[in-house]
């Protein structure tokens, strides 16, 4: 049997509990006849005595969906009350069986005898409805944690929909206008270039699901397509070195977490130097269990935290550091610091994860 499956049908777990349950009430009974020495046909009496309390609990279960939404004090009431009264049918049913088979047919000789032992099985019919009860509610607030569950997810995933989307107008910005730039000066094969390019890199963008991770190889491969279209704004002035071992290539990271940082440097560095501007990426799989990706430039001025204090970073970067946090919660670190002689190293550390494969 599949337990799971089980479980997750209300109506089956309900009858798995209630055959089991009455199951278990027939073997304590039988336990408790062998310590008394009974007779054999006692056996008889505590299986239809378990039996009658079996069917005697159906019509409760159906009952109590009907009352679930009564006042608490009312419910508790009419719970006692219907307990009670079940409890008082099965003493009958059970009296009266004992008094027919064990009995050789003997009958009391008022009826009240029937009544015997009626309290008790009222205990045992409250403890019935009480864990029904408690079930019920157990269910109820598992469905209400699933919900809030399902609830954040959705908020989590459009969380982070938003975060690479947020990337694309900012993106597109820049490159129509130097489209448009080129345009005007009349370079029209040059903006054609870089038009194919971008939309080469866009189709990548949108084939690739924002809410899941590529491989960092794959995540080169769009990032060579973004700078293909740089390269054609400054030609030679651009270098583009990578160095990222076979194990680092094949982890997982957020599709597109390294453009806007490439982007960066394009903006501060390469675009304020006369002369070759350089772009590093480089990443390295530590311990077998971290990934460091490095992106380093060689700007003009040697980076400072001095530089942001009391400024905003720009979109590219709280994006970025929004998203690994989004994704990573707290097993993450994004760090800027200077590059040696001058420019900026960007270093995003996060566990190094590999694709499953089918």
């Amino acid at each position: 049997m599949n337990w799971r499956i089980v479980l997750e049908d209300r109506n089956k777990m309900f009858w798995a509990l209630q055959i089991a349950g009455w199951f278990g009430y027939a073997l304590v009974q039988y336990i408790g006849s062998l310590m008394q020495e009974m007779r054999d046909v006692y056996v008889v009496i505590i299986l239809m005595g378990a039996y009658a309390g079996f069917l005697l609990t159906i019509p409760l279960r159906y009952f109590y969906r009907q009352i679930w939404n009564i006042p608490p004090l009312l419910l508790v009431s009419v719970v006692v009350l219907c307990s009670y009264g079940a409890a008082a049918i099965w003493a009958v049913i059970d009296n009266a069986t004992h008094w027919e088979i064990y009995k050789f047919g003997y009958r009391p000789h008022s009826w009240i005898f029937y009544f015997q032992h009626s309290v008790a099985k009222f205990y045992i019919m409250l403890t019935w409805s009480g864990l029904y009860f408690v079930i019920k509610y157990y269910q109820l607030l598992q469905d209400e944690k699933q919900k809030a569950l399902t609830a954040a997810s959705m908020a989590h995933q459009s969380q982070l929909k938003m975060l690479r989307y947020q990337l694309n107008p900012h993106f597109l910005f820049n490159t129509l206008n130097a489209i448009s730039t080129l345009i005007l000066v009349n370079e029209n094969k040059t903006a054609n270039q870089m038009m194919s390019k971008l939309s080469d890199f866009l189709r990548f963008s949108l084939d690739n699901e924002p809410i899941k991770r590529i491989t960092l190889a794959r995540e080169i491969d769009a990032l060579m397509l973004y700078l293909d279209i740089e390269k054609v704004r400054f030609a030679d002035r651009l270098r583009v070195d990578v160095d990222v071992t076979p194990q680092a290539a094949e982890g997982l990271v957020p599709s597109l977490i390294l453009q806007p940082l490439i982007e960066n440097s394009i903006k501060y560095a390469i675009s304020k130097l006369e002369a070759q501007g350089v772009i590093s990426i480089r990443a390295q799989v530590e311990h077998n269990e971290t990934l460091v990706i490095r992106v380093e430039d060689n700007g003009p001025t040697r980076f400072s935290e001095d530089v942001l204090v009391g400024k905003v970073r720009g979109v590219g970067l709280v994006n970025t550091q929004e998203r690994l946090r989004a994704l990573y919660g707290k097993r993450y670190s994004f760090t800027l610091s200077a590059n040696e002689p001058s420019g900026c190293v960007a270093e995003i550390r996060i566990p190094w994860q590999l694709a499953e494969h089918p």
